[in-house]
């Protein structure tokens, strides 16, 4: 490959001298035509760094009627100075009643603004609600019978009753001062709460970012391709079983989806001199149920888990250890549960609709046997294990399966299967 004739060549501040050439270009032998011309380099306009800015917050401008209102306020008070320093009443009488209400009037938007932001909205009309209970039941004891002597009509003010009713009214308020403390401390409490949690997801998704690139680091060579030793897939194991034990059950759902669609968890044929997976001719890697490796075997690690509610959707989960998993309400559209170990898994309400839960046909399959090899024509040994599984309220599952759980779920969960087991056999024999 050859440079470009073109091509932009280095800056060589050491040297003053270039060739021109007819075609624009600087090669490094002079041509016959060429003319060797001493230039100086063009001085480079010094760029200036760029400034920062600090935006502040705008502030709200002063309306006109505010700036009157504010103008008028000062007159009246120099008014009422004025007024009282002359001995004139109706001056400062006039000055003093004006300088209020203006000031009320100014004061009452920015105290609207202040009820809106600080009282909540379920508070307020409690708070309105209880000034009002309190004055009409002042008002009805001052204008009750209570209060005016016999035979006139005058109200006679009871101020040792005021001056109880008023304590009555501070003890009132202070403790809706304390619900209101309680309050916000609940309410801090909460948002407290959610910050964490958000937090705790973030950090989730990072740590499940980075063993998704540690994985793939493990697995692929420096081409891309598939290149897995046994300690590269021990390793993979070792951090995937790590991980599975510190997510919650949405961060499992994630490994495992990843997993399945990297195929990493898929039997693949393999070279069986040098144990490297075999390309299917399609793009992809060959598939071998009977003999294959899996780049990384999930065992137990999800024995017990708690799936609830998650997408497992074309997830492989052939061959796991789900004893006593929690897969109540999950999506299990098109996953592959083939010999799996469902033991006492709760699959209530989940979605079955064209999961894989055995090959072959529903009269000669049956579970996975220890001692016994699958036999993925006929569908003998390659069925999941489905005893004192709970299948309640299961969603869109097939005949097929629902015979095939019918016939090795025993006993007990034969009463959980959607649309019953009248007529088929029980082979489980308990």
């Amino acid at each position: 490959m050859t440079p470009d004739n073109n091509s932009s060549q280095p800056n060589r501040p050491e040297s003053n001298v270039t060739v021109e050439s007819q075609n624009g270009a600087n090669p490094n032998v002079p041509t016959e035509s060429g003319i060797i011309v001493a230039t100086a380099e063009p001085e480079k306009p010094v760029s200036q760094p760029p400034t920062r800015k600090v935006l502040l917050p705008p502030h709200p401008e002063q309306t006109t009627p505010e700036k009157s209102g504010s103008v008028l306020t000062l007159g009246l008070i120099a008014a009422m100075i004025f007024g009282l320093a002359n001995d004139n009443i109706w001056l400062g009488l006039i000055g003093a009643v004006g300088a209020i209400g203006i000031s009320l009037r100014l004061m009452w938007p920015s105290w609207g603004k202040i009820w809106a932001q600080v009282i909540p909205p379920t508070w307020r009309t409690l708070i309105v609600a209880c000034f009002g209970l309190l004055a009409g039941i002042v008002g009805l004891l001052m204008l009750s019978g209570t209060n005016t002597e016999p035979g006139s009509r005058n109200i006679q003010i009871n101020w040792e009753a005021i001056g109880a009713l008023g304590e009555l009214i501070g003890a009132l308020g202070q403790i809706l001062i304390a619900i209101l403390g309680v309050y916000v401390a609940w309410r801090q409490y909460v948002i407290s709460k959610d910050l964490t949690i958000q937090q705790n997801r973030i950090t989730q998704q990072q740590t499940i970012d980075a063993y998704f690139q540690g994985v793939s680091d493990l697995a692929l060579d420096e081409q891309g391709f598939l290149e897995d030793w046994p300690q590269e897939r021990a390793i993979a194991e070792g951090r995937t079983a790590a991980i599975m034990s510190s997510v919650d059950a949405e961060g499992k759902a994630k490994i495992l989806r990843f997993l399945s669609q990297s195929r990493l968890v898929t039997p693949l044929k393999r070279d069986r001199l040098l144990g490297r997976p075999i390309l299917d001719g399609d793009g992809g890697y060959a598939e071998d149920r009977d003999h294959g490796i899996r780049v990384i075997d999930l065992n137990v690690m999800l024995a017990g888990a708690d799936l609830a509610g998650t997408d497992l959707r074309w997830t492989d989960l052939s061959e796991a250890n789900l004893v006593r998993a929690n897969l109540s309400k999950c999506d299990l559209v098109k996953a592959n549960l083939s010999r799996a170990v469902l033991y006492d898994a709760n699959l209530a309400r989940a979605d079955m609709r064209g999961a894989a839960l055995f090959y072959g046909s529903t009269e000669t399959a049956s579970p996975r046997s220890r001692t016994e090899f699958p036999n993925y024509q006929t569908g003998e040994h390659t069925g999941a294990v489905v005893e004192r599984a709970d299948f309640t309220g299961v969603k869109r599952l097939s005949e097929e399966q629902r015979y095939y759980c019918c016939t090795w779920c025993g006993s007990k969960s034969r009463e959980t299967i959607p649309g019953g087991c009248e007529g088929i056999p029980n082979k489980l024999g308990r």
